[in-house]
């Protein structure tokens, strides 16, 4: 199993990709290569891609809810109408990725980079941003695509849906 190619290992399903990263723990296990992976409407829950290479990658209308994607390179990825609910994103590179229509509900996207991302009919409600970056345009005050940027008691910054 550990001369297969990563995306060979992903395609077997969450069970084997978690055992050849537990087993596997040398670079291509650690950070896996998944560049320009077609994932399109992969059924990814809870999967462990901490750390993956998922530069230019098709996610969109993937089930990645709960998925651990800290650290993850998703620079230029496609995760338009993905489900990201309540997926670790944490120091996440979303830089200029399509995030159209993606449900991020409590989404933990502390230190993630989204400069130049396309988040339009993104869900973002209830979702953890500190130190996340975005561009200015959109962490300027109003209202964007649906959902507002609002300070909460605390540390966290939480971006929640805006009321008609």
């Amino acid at each position: 199993m550990a001369r297969q190619q990563p995306l060979e290992i992903l395609a077997l399903g969450k069970i084997p990709w978690d055992k050849w990263r537990k087993l596997y723990a040398d670079v291509q296990a650690s950070e896996p290569d998944l560049h320009k992976a077609d994932l399109h409407g992969k059924y990814l829950h809870s999967a462990d891609l901490h750390c993956a290479d998922l530069t230019e990658a098709d996610l969109h209308e993937a089930d990645l809810h709960e998925a651990d994607l800290r650290n993850a390179n998703l620079h230029s990825a496609n995760l338009s109408d993905a489900n990201l609910f309540r997926a670790h994103l944490n120091w996440a590179d979303l830089r200029d990725a399509t995030l159209c229509r993606a449900d991020l509900q409590g989404a933990n996207l502390h230190g993630a980079d989204l400069r130049g991302a396309d988040l339009q009919g993104a869900n973002l409600e209830g979702a953890i941003i500190t130190q996340t970056k975005f561009d200015a345009a959109y962490t300027s005050k109003g209202d964007h695509n649906g959902s507002k940027i609002n300070k909460a008691d605390g540390p966290e910054t939480v971006l929640s849906q805006a009321k008609a």
